[in-house]
């Protein structure tokens, strides 16, 4: 298995470094920290909380540098960052742009590998404050010593890369919390660093109370499931393909299957699995489902019962009527057994996952 590196800088800790590009194909050797029929032990101690800010990849530049990352779904790095060895499968991970936040989620797999990194520097001072410009001529300036050049000075070396996949619990947030906000909400507000420890709490707090409060809880039945060293993935839901939708407008005719007949052209096409990490359409993957809808069941904050092939709300949305009086209400259309697989996997994430949870919680202040 190979991946393609886009170039990208390196970060450096307040010592002489010089500025990096990955070049040629990344070879996986190992897939890193997977999950043990045993489990896994999160990280920080008895499970504790572990989250990371880390810079998507639009910032992530110096001389035309940027790593191959997909805020979405995979963020990548190297040995020379810091922090690269400490991030871990189970840690949370919030992805920003420097100006607003992206999205959260949970680190499932980490894929380790080795990789050729070139290394670019200054040539008359050795370091790494260099970065082209788009008008001027010549086109290089070292920050640090103010010499310009056309050509920085380049060396190869070989690096240890980490890779993680993040995309099954990802909650778009965007516009949720200013720069300015997640800086002061990270261990060390004044820090420089692409890989920050932030503090989690703190960040919950924000996102489940603020202006437009959302839900965190997939967060934690993700590292339950983790920990437990399952390997399912939750849903994620893939709006756009005109194809999929047609195909369930055709055998379902124009029906959310929470709510019943509805507009056309205000139902979505919602995968019952994990497209953006397969690629494929399966049978009986799908359901078209009202766009707020559709949202709650991503987030799990709405699943459907396979037994009784009833809608169960969670107790989050008990204060809004409008999604309450969904809460037992039976599907308006028939479904297959593929259908109910799926779901299954749905209710397994969301539900089970989250009753062993709470049930692990209550045992914890028992015993306190």
């Amino acid at each position: 298995m190979s991946l393609l590196f886009k170039r990208r800088p390196m970060e450096t800790s307040g010592e002489s470094a010089v500025t990096a590009r990955y070049v040629n194909r990344i070879i996986i050797e190992s897939v890193g920290v997977a999950p043990t029929e045993g489990g896994v032990a999160l990280s920080g101690s008895g499970g504790q909380m572990t989250a990371w800010l880390v810079i998507a990849v639009e910032e992530r530049k110096r001389a035309g540098d940027g790593y191959d990352d997909d805020p979405f779904r995979h963020y990548s790095w190297d040995e020379r960052v810091p922090n690269a060895a400490t991030v871990a499968v189970g840690d949370v991970i919030a992805l920003w742009d420097t100006k607003t936040l992206l999205g959260v989620s949970v680190i499932e797999a980490i894929e380790k590998g080795r990789g050729e990194k070139i290394l670019q520097s200054c040539p008359f001072c050795g370091r790494a404050d260099v970065a082209p410009r788009k008008t001027m001529t010549p086109e290089y300036k070292c920050w640090k010593c103010k010499e310009e050049f056309s050509e920085p000075a380049t060396r190869s070396i070989t690096v240890t890369t980490y890779r993680s996949r993040h995309e099954a619990a990802w909650i778009d947030l965007r516009g949720l919390a200013s720069g300015a906000e997640l800086r002061q909400l990270c261990e060390k507000p004044g820090s420089q660093l692409s890989l920050r420890r932030l503090r989690w709490d703190d960040f919950r707090a924000r996102i489940e109370r603020g202006k437009a409060p959302t839900p965190l809880t997939i967060v934690d039945t993700l590292r339950e499931i983790v920990a437990g060293g399952h390997r399912e993935t939750t849903v994620r839901a893939r709006v756009g393909q005109p194809a999929f939708r047609e195909d369930l407008l055709t055998t379902f005719g124009s029906v959310c299957a929470f709510t019943g007949p509805g507009p056309e052209q205000a139902l979505e096409a919602a995968h019952l699995y994990s497209y953006a990490a397969n690629g494929r359409h399966y049978k009986g993957g799908g359901l078209l489902l009202r766009r707020d809808l559709h949202r709650l069941f991503d987030l799990g904050l709405i699943a459907v019962n396979p037994e009784t092939q009833t809608v169960d709300v969670s107790g989050d949305l008990a204060c809004y009527p409008t999604y309450a009086q969904l809460q037992g209400r039976p599907l308006s259309v028939a479904i297959t057994i593929d259908h109910r697989k799926w779901l299954g996997k749905h209710w397994n994430m969301h539900r089970c996952a989250r009753d062993r949870l709470e049930s692990r919680k209550s045992r914890q202040v028992h015993s306190a």
